[in-house]
């Protein structure tokens, strides 16, 4: 069974954890230098009016996924950006799914009318889940360089929260 909540300071630790596992495997997000407890707490503080963090735990409260809506001084007020991380092995158990009913919701409460997800072009998991909550192509960014100097396309995906 999967529970989905807001995310908390005190679960910063296992986000990291798994995030680092995603990121040691390479390929799928653009963060590409490990993180530690305190980079994901300092990034849930950032805007945390603007912001909402969820997290998805199995029965034994262990964190199985996370996703957060942010805004971004490169998108309009009324959008927000969305990331997403589930833990490895652990795709299409319904995780996405059910972080992203509680991200829409949380995203509508906020006061945006649309979430951007920037998505590297080689991530194939990445672009089929957002294509297949209903996010719709609307851009392309071509060379982007990541922090560690390797350069990626992304695919720009746009979802209105009118629609649904």
């Amino acid at each position: 069974m999967i529970t989905v909540r807001r995310a908390a300071e005190a679960d910063a630790g296992q986000m990291a954890s798994l995030l680092n596992e995603i990121i040691k495997i390479g390929g799928t997000t653009a963060i590409v230098r490990p993180v530690i407890r305190e980079d994901l707490a300092d990034w849930m503080a950032q805007n945390a009016d603007h912001s909402a963090w969820h997290i998805a735990s199995d029965a034994a409260g262990k964190v199985v996924g996370f996703q957060w809506v942010a805004p971004n001084s490169t998108l309009p007020p009324d959008a927000a950006d969305i990331a997403t991380f589930v833990q490895i092995g652990q795709n299409g158990l319904g995780i996405g799914s059910a972080l992203f009913e509680a991200t829409k919701a949380a995203a509508r409460t906020l006061g945006y009318s649309w979430i951007n997800a920037n998505i590297r072009a080689d991530n194939e998991g990445g672009l089929i889940y957002y294509q297949s909550r209903g996010f719709q192509d609307y851009g392309v960014i071509d060379g982007y360089t990541l922090s560690d100097g390797q350069v990626v396309d992304k695919r720009l995906k746009r979802f209105d929260l009118s629609l649904t």
